[in-house]
């Protein structure tokens, strides 16, 4: 792993040599091109310095002295008007980065008092929260404590509150970000709040408190480190659905494997499948989100796009932050990267249920086919804010099965319209199962007693759907099964197919693509009597963009003309793919 350490630390050092001249005078950070400035972009910045120096120990880079940089942007931080609880949390972790008190901390010793007394304000103010940014009051907790700014350590109680809000609001034990709407969301945001919270806890002045906490953290962190060798592609694509994902989809899945093992969560005969994981990880994400020539992160060019609150300079400081976590990790880990792949079953699917009341249920299906190279996540999870195609539940496979970002098309799903209510089959289910169908096939199974609305709220008394995903031999079945309970007119049914492709230069050669023969659509049933409309190219478009690669075609099965739809019938519609798998390079 000193290698992979070396490795990291030196991608580090160019992403930061990169990015510190865009620090300002004032703390401030320039934004990118085309872009606009977060206000917790200083915050960023400061963890990321701090990072580095607990790597290297090194107090200049460059022509930069870290220690009056971090200062300018913890300063910045604190004065800035508008409150950011996350921006401040990193802010802290950053500075507590330096010295776990303030005796022993340089950055401190240049604050000056109106900064020292602000920061004693900000990191005192906190705001319950029932989402992922409870993980920052607990970073703000462990730093008022730790500089001595009290001598009650609430960090304890903090936590005990994070733990409980998942309890509360997922009774498999994972993080719903998004507990006030109808559906719970359920995404990369869990991931991070675990890594942020062991972080802030390793720079806790009181080192027991981490021991006593770690056991009821573990309990629910390793809920998702069980899901990341399942999730991860044989090219290395990681965590693919949801919000936010991209490289931070590669960047919080790497953090918590290195972490999980630095704290031995991982048991002895399963780190070879760990290992393998985590070398996949690394190298998709370093082929496909780092320019090589400038050392730079590219979250955003002119094939691909992100979510708009992701700043190009806060993803650069993220991921150097990363790297020189990353370093750290493997020094403690020891042993090579370079272990064989485990021998393991080449076709596998799991449902891996997030939340089951008796109203609803929520949860992953995930599956592999590595004869193939292909892995598809299909969510079953509420929409969050804002709308898009990410959380949608077909079976994400970018190269494959894309779909836009930042945009909400009905992506392998029917979309169907009654009056001013636009329903979709997606963000919940009921009864969900899985099993082994015909000819070895995995399928998943689940009911929507009520239909739900694209804006994930529920479509009472209209009717119900039954949904149904094969997956084996290379084919991908959907069926959808719609009953009314009484009689309707039906305006309008779409259904998106989404043609994408990898980036043209930064990929892996080993990337999927599809081949020349498509995605091999066939519609088997349809009782809506839809017609396929002609192939619309949006390649030119900047709206529509995948999160690695460019989105070229879209293509819609559509019926523009009213259906009476009547109770007692039912109303199917069945379509097979059979995507022509090619590698990147082929």
């Amino acid at each position: 792993m000193h290698n992979f350490s070396d490795q990291c630390l030196d991608l580090a050092r160019s992403l930061l040599g990169n990015n510190l001249q865009h620090i300002n005078e004032d703390g401030t950070v320039t934004p990118a091109p085309n872009e606009e400035s977060r206000v917790d972009e200083p915050g960023h910045a400061a963890l990321a310095i701090g990072e580095f120096f607990r790597a290297t120990g090194e107090v200049e880079l460059g022509e930069y002295d870290l220690f009056d940089l971090s200062a300018r942007c913890v300063t910045q931080q604190a004065f800035t008007e508008e409150a950011n609880d996350n921006g401040m949390a990193y802010a802290a972790l950053g500075l507590l980065s330096f010295g776990a008190s303030k005796e022993r901390n340089a950055v401190w010793e240049r604050l000056q008092d109106p900064t020292r007394e602000q920061l004693d304000r900000c990191l005192l103010s906190k705001t319950d929260h029932d989402n992922h940014f409870q993980a920052f009051n607990i970073a703000k907790s462990v730093a008022r404590f730790s500089f001595g700014l009290t001598k009650k350590d609430d960090t304890g109680k903090v936590i005990d509150q994070f733990v409980d809000r998942i309890e509360e609001n997922s009774s498999a034990g994972f993080c719903n970000d998004d507990p006030k709407s109808p559906c719970g969301t359920f995404d990369l945001y869990g991931v991070l709040s675990f890594i942020f919270i062991r972080q802030a806890l390793q720079l806790h002045a009181n080192v027991h408190l981490k021991d006593r906490k770690l056991p009821k953290l573990r309990t629910f962190a390793e809920k998702y480190l069980k899901m990341l060798p399942d999730m991860t592609r044989q090219d290395g694509l990681g965590w693919n659905y949801g919000r936010s994902v991209g490289a931070y989809g590669q960047l919080h899945c790497i953090s918590l494997i290195l972490q999980g093992m630095r704290d031995q969560w991982i048991a002895p005969e399963k780190i070879s499948l760990y290992l393998d994981t985590l070398r996949r990880l690394f190298q998709y994400f370093f082929v496909t989100y780092i320019d090589q020539e400038k050392g730079d992160l590219v979250i955003r060019d002119n094939e691909r796009n992100t979510v708009p609150n992701h700043t190009t300079r806060m993803a650069n400081f993220d991921a150097a932050r990363y790297l020189c976590q990353w370093s750290r990790l493997a020094k403690v880990i020891g042993g090579s990267l370079g272990v064989p792949p485990p021998n393991r079953s080449k076709v596998a699917g799991r449902f891996v249920i997030f939340d089951k009341s008796h109203k609803k249920e929520h949860g992953l299906f995930l599956y592999r086919d590595e004869n193939l190279g292909v892995q598809y996540q299909l969510p079953i999870i509420g929409p969050g804010e804002p709308q898009s195609s990410d959380n949608l539940a077909f079976p994400h496979c970018s190269g494959i099965f894309d779909w836009p970002v930042n945009k909400y098309l009905p992506v392998m799903l029917p979309e169907l319209t009654f009056g001013d209510t636009v329903t979709i089959p997606s963000y919940y289910g009921k009864n969900c199962v899985t099993g082994i169908g015909l000819k070895k096939s995995l399928y998943l199974r689940f009911e929507q007693p009520e239909l739900i609305k694209t804006d994930g709220t529920f479509a009472n008394g209209i009717g119900s759907c039954q949904v149904q995903w094969n997956f084996g031999e290379g084919k991908v079945q959907s069926e959808f099964v719609f009953k009314v309970k009484n009689q309707i007119s039906m305006d309008k049914m779409r259904l998106a197919l989404v043609i994408g492709s990898p980036h043209d230069s930064y990929r892996l050669g080993t990337t999927l693509r599809q081949g020349p023969e498509g995605l091999r659509a066939n519609v088997e049933v349809d009782d809506f009597q839809a017609n396929w409309g002609s192939f619309e190219t949006v390649s030119e478009n900047p709206d529509y963009k995948g999160y690695a690669g460019n989105v070229h075609y879209v293509q819609y099965l559509v019926r523009d003309h009213p259906l009476i739809m009547r109770p007692g019938q039912q109303y199917k519609l069945v379509l097979t793919y059979e995507p022509d798998v090619a590698f990147a390079d082929e």
